[in-house]
């Protein structure tokens, strides 16, 4: 299994944290955001390979980091060649120009480079593992407000999904969207053939809209914590309350 974790942001919501920082490399419990998601990634045994994805402006600071940690697995940070958010691929763009650059030919792990959660990936593993069906893990927020703020999602009775809504102001679930996504190998061409017929490559959100018509998605629901590091408060909250 391959890892892709998305870090081509530039994360306007954080300046001036961000200015000459990167989001993913801001730091809690003394390592970098995106160290902490490595880890996670690496408690699954069949990861071989992790592809950090980040742009010309962050490359170097990326590079700079990779220079000082060590892993058990290769960790390889590419640049996607672009320098604002008026040229940037999306996070869906990130994905395939990944796939495409790296001939990645295996099962994907997708996990945004702003997410810092306490719970293991291995239950959704594993329920990966034995469907080999696209898995989205969720959090239960217990919360409509910030279903509002991100992606919900409605479950069937067999954890299918029955409906996706992107920041919809009257949510009907609680339960949110996490950036984490397992796609077996086989479905790895749904990120260029969405982009081809000229979708939205900007958030995953749009491509799970657009994956629910093709493919039957599921979920698989956490109740842990879960942290999206998109402003300062949610920042200052994760240093405070993640358990590392």
């Amino acid at each position: 299994m391959k890892v892709v974790v998305t870090c081509a942001g530039y994360a306007s919501r954080l300046w001036p944290l961000t200015k000459d920082t990167p989001k993913p490399l801001l730091e809690v419990k003394g390592r970098p955001i995106v160290e902490h998601i490595v880890g996670k990634a690496l408690e699954i045994p069949h990861v071989d390979g992790i592809f950090v994805v980040t742009n010309a402006k962050f490359y170097d600071n990326f590079a700079a980091w990779a220079s000082r940690v060590s892993f058990p697995v290769p960790v390889k940070v590419l640049n996607d060649g672009t320098f604002s958010n008026d040229d940037r691929l999306g996070q869906v763009g990130d994905i395939r120009f990944v796939l495409e650059s790296e001939s990645v030919v295996d099962d994907l792990l997708v996990v945004a480079g702003d997410n810092l959660f306490n719970f293991s990936l291995l239950p959704a593993f594993s329920s990966f593992r034995s469907s080999r069906s696209i898995i989205n893990p969720l959090w239960e927020s217990k919360s409509y407000r910030a279903a509002r703020e991100s992606g919900s999602v409605v479950l069937n009775d067999d954890l299918s999904f029955g409906e996706f809504m992107e920041k919809a102001a009257q949510p009907k679930s609680t339960l949110i969207s996490l950036g984490i996504y397992f796609f077996p190998k086989e479905k790895l061409g749904l990120f260029s053939r969405y982009i081809s017929e000229g979708n939205n490559a900007d958030k995953m959100g749009y491509f799970m809209s657009w994956l629910m018509e093709q493919e039957r998605v599921y979920g698989h629901v956490y109740n842990e914590k879960w942290f999206d590091i998109g402003w300062i408060e949610a920042l200052e909250q994760a240093r405070q309350e993640f358990s590392g």
